[in-house]
């Protein structure tokens, strides 16, 4: 279903993003990371066990060739490791270094602040958070 409604959303979320990295672009460069490298980083949850390349490739909707470069990139930087997964040895994990978590700290904190969405309220935002999760789990 394409409405004129459909059409408005999308682009306002697109510009949200591109906004969002652009006011990113300072932060990023401090640190020689792109937006991809970023999302990257950020999609490594320091909370949880560390991530397969097979699960990070996933997160990021790339190719095992194209999320290879992107860990390149992290691992030069001394952001993340690769590692053996416990769980299968045939199998690579990528482990936030500790550099990394503050990086990825940082970064995200930053994102934080300066997304346009940071000028919703409280109720505003929890209404996003149901659309957006109606919409995601659709798809």
């Amino acid at each position: 279903m394409t409405t004129p409604e459909l059409a408005t959303v999308l682009a306002a979320t697109h510009d949200i993003w591109m906004r969002t990295n652009d006011l990113l672009g300072q932060a990023l460069a401090g640190h020689h990371l792109t937006p991809a490298t970023f999302h990257a980083l950020w999609a490594i949850d320091p909370d949880e066990s560390p991530p397969s390349m097979k699960v990070m490739a996933g997160r990021l909707y790339c190719n095992a060739p194209n999320l290879t470069f992107i860990t390149n990139q992290l691992a030069e930087r001394g952001l993340v490791e690769r590692a053996v997964d416990p769980a299968d040895r045939r199998s690579r994990v990528l482990v936030l270094t500790a550099k990394g978590r503050e990086v990825r700290d940082e970064l995200v904190r930053t994102a934080l602040e300066k997304t346009p969405l940071a000028a919703l309220d409280r109720d505003e935002l929890r209404q996003l958070m149901v659309l957006l999760d109606r919409a995601v789990s659709s798809g």
